[in-house]
């Protein structure tokens, strides 16, 4: 029996001649990633340990991502323990403001992950990697702080979900309305500590941007990993970066413990309704839906053609009265392509706000929290109870095309009823 793209990086990582799902292993970590709010139980833990030096500088991450800038003295403080930390051990993955983007985001941008690799993250959203072809996944601080001792992780091997995507794109649809799509199929756990494998003719087209889309939102039916094996799309969007890849692909005769086959072609943009990813409804069975708040951004649709795709939309257009739209590209790099293609005019022309790269709302951080009865439409991944802000507010998903549409009219909208024509082709590419 072969092995699935997901068992052959695991497999090169734990020093065994054989794995099976189910087996508990002990790996060899290539990225330990961690943020604002992780890190600094992580650092503590290491310190408590009584070990002086990680094990290596050079694999572990630190980006301050979610409440900065800081927004009070607590984050503050928060983002001072990842200073401290970067200085003391020498860590040259540490992105202060000015440098730092969306974490799941900038390392990819940055090449810090790369097709093949091992990565642990103490963030559930970790597993965005996988549209690199990489085993990513997220876990505890402490067990953070015990890689941060000797660069390695007990897993457990998860069995894997083979998902095959036939049929043609629409216009207006893309990688966010393929894993909502998906999510509503299966709930919220129906892949349970499972690693969703997504292909098929749809994915083999799907650019990089789309891709990471889908791998981000794979925690939302409860996976471990989400994957996409790499092709030439992701070679051209890794090529240039110092370090080596390796791709890894599944056999013919790998094991799925099941695989799902769906025709999209008559696919439309796909919203998922409050309180969960997984209550997802037709975009055009929405229409009396209003709206306060449009949220575009966040790791997984704050991308340049995530934001060319919004523009397009708003260009030469108003947002309705009585609508806050905050845009939120994912990291510096994308804020100055932005501003360079004159999307950041556009969305202040249109009534908006373009801010500096962050989580923001997403988390109910900072930056567009919403108070009792407010409706918001983000591009964003979870709209758990309260989770932007208060317990009485209500939060719908979508790709940006829809919350773009959504901005000019003040209700939930379908994009061909605001814009005709082509609209901006989606990158295959990383950013220029």
């Amino acid at each position: 029996m072969g092995y699935t793209i997901a068992e052959k990086i695991l497999l090169a990582h734990c020093h065994q001649k054989t794995i099976q799902p189910h087996e508990f292993i002990q790996a060899d970590v290539d990225v330990a990633l961690a943020n604002d709010i992780t890190a600094p139980l992580a650092i503590s833990e290491f310190k408590k340990s009584g070990f002086k030096q990680v094990f290596n500088k050079n694999k572990i991450v630190l980006v301050p991502d979610h409440f900065a800038p800081a927004k009070d003295l607590k984050s503050a403080n928060q983002c001072k323990i990842l200073a401290n930390f970067a200085k003391e051990q020498g860590i040259k993955n540490y992105f202060e403001i000015g440098s730092m983007g969306i974490e799941h985001a900038l390392l990819p941008e940055k090449g810090i992950v790369l097709p093949g690799d091992l990565v642990i993250g103490a963030d559930s959203h970790t597993c965005t990697y996988g549209a690199l072809g990489a085993y990513a996944t997220g876990m505890g601080s402490t067990d953070l702080a015990r890689a941060y001792i000797d660069g390695k992780c007990w897993l457990k091997v998860p069995p894997t979900h083979k998902y095959i995507y036939k049929g043609k794109l629409n216009k207006w649809v893309g990688g966010k309305d393929l894993i909502l799509y998906t999510i509503g199929q299966i709930g919220v756990d129906g892949a349970l500590y499972k690693v969703m494998e997504f292909c098929g003719p749809v994915i083999e087209k799907l650019g990089m941007d789309d891709r990471f889309s889908m791998s981000n939102m794979a925690i939302e039916a409860g996976a471990r990993a989400g994957i996409i094996v790499p092709d030439a799309i992701t070679k051209k969007y890794v090529a240039g970066f110092k370090r080596k890849s390796k791709f890894y692909h599944s056999d013919p005769d790998a094991n799925y413990e099941k695989i799902y086959e769906w025709d999209i072609s008559k696919l439309e943009p796909q919203v998922a309704c409050p309180h969960l990813p997984s209550n997802v409804k037709p975009a055009s069975a929405l229409k009396n839906i209003k709206v306060d708040q449009v949220v575009i951004g966040s790791c997984t649709n704050g991308r340049i053609s995530d934001l060319r795709i919004a523009a397009a939309l708003l260009k030469g257009k108003k947002v309705a009265k009585g609508v806050k739209l905050i845009v939120f590209p994912a990291t510096q790099k994308i804020y100055l392509q932005a501003v360079k293609e004159g999307l950041a005019e556009i969305f202040v022309k249109t009534g908006g706000v373009f801010s500096t790269p962050t989580c923001g709302p997403c988390l109910g951080g900072h930056m567009g929290i919403l108070t009792d009865g407010e409706v918001a439409i983000a591009t964003t991944n979870r709209n758990f109870l309260g989770r932007m802000g208060s317990p009485k507010s209500f939060v719908y998903l979508s790709n940006p095309a829809v919350a773009a549409a959504s901005a000019l009219t003040g209700k939930i909208t379908h994009p061909k009823e605001v814009m005709k024509g082509d609209v901006l082709k989606r990158d295959t590419h990383r950013t220029k």
